[in-house]
């Protein structure tokens, strides 16, 4: 959902997709910029985006993250901060890279146990609450702009059922089984949502869009 997000704001731009996975995205972006060039470091990502998604402005190229120079017009950077051992050097680079970045990371207050440091996923080295991401961002660029993704349409009211008490129901009526094997599939990119107002202390990621 955020990459189609993405792909209003950068239209006829030069991007760079860094930490694209196996290119779903990247290929997204370039239904509206000028030039995308998706880089990921996993040789069989890497080779399953370069033959999967295929146009005449999208590219692959190999590489790790950290040795992105650029040029080019903005940047992509989702989900991969909390896994760099140095952010702010990284941060450094993308500033210098391009004039605007869009950089994600999950909420660490949504994702990881009540008081807890981090979740236990053990790919994360660092989780951020809102103010850690703020001050994270801050020093590196001169504006930064934070949005929030949230659960929208179905997810919305799937988590008003579960306040009012839907888990238990569910559980005793034996129907869990059946109703998250039609209710799973059936989420797409529609029930979630970039916003800048409400509560963003509760959003289940940041979208940072900092500018240079």
């Amino acid at each position: 959902m955020v990459y189609e997000w993405l792909a209003e704001q950068v239209g006829g731009l030069r991007v760079a997709d860094l930490a694209c996975g196996e290119g779903y995205g990247a290929a997204v972006l370039a239904g509206t910029a000028a030039e995308v060039v998706g880089v990921d470091a996993n040789p069989e990502a890497h080779e399953h985006a370069r033959l999967r998604y295929r146009r005449q402005n999208l590219r692959f190229e190999r590489g790790l993250v950290e040795d992105y120079t650029g040029p080019c017009d903005a940047i992509v950077f989702l989900q991969t901060i909390e896994h760099i051992a140095e952010p702010g050097r990284l941060l450094e680079r993308l500033a210098a890279a391009a004039p605007v970045a869009y950089i994600t990371t999950p909420n660490r207050v949504t994702l990881a146990p009540p008081g807890a440091q981090k979740s236990d996923n053990p790919w994360h080295l660092r989780e951020y609450t809102l103010a850690q991401y703020a001050a994270l961002l801050g020093p590196h660029f001169s504006r930064v702009e934070m949005l929030g993704v949230f659960h929208a349409r179905k997810l919305r009211v799937h988590d008003w059922a579960l306040r009012l008490g839907w888990e238990r129901v569910h559980s005793l009526l034996r129907l869990t089984k059946p109703f998250y094997d039609r209710f799973v599939p059936a989420i797409t990119s529609a029930d979630f949502e970039v916003a800048s107002q409400g509560d963003l202390e509760g959003a289940l990621d940041f979208l940072a869009i900092c500018h240079v």
